[in-house]
């Protein structure tokens, strides 16, 4: 079994730990819509991707 062999001091648990707080997300505004969006996503408004057209968008009816 394994046992640590002397016990963590706070600072080295605290480092440690500095990495696990939550961020809020990211997100840019888009060229050529002006909605905001994920970096790196589709804009699922156009269906546009860095300037393509990716995917089509169906007309709301």
């Amino acid at each position: 079994m394994a046992v640590p062999k002397r016990k963590v001091s706070r600072m080295k648990r605290g480092n440690r730990r500095s990495h696990d707080a939550v961020t809020a997300p990211a997100y840019v505004e888009d060229k050529d819509s002006g909605e905001l969006r994920r970096p790196h996503h589709i804009d699922l408004k156009s269906g546009r991707y860095r300037g393509r057209q990716v995917i089509t968008i169906k007309d709301e009816a």
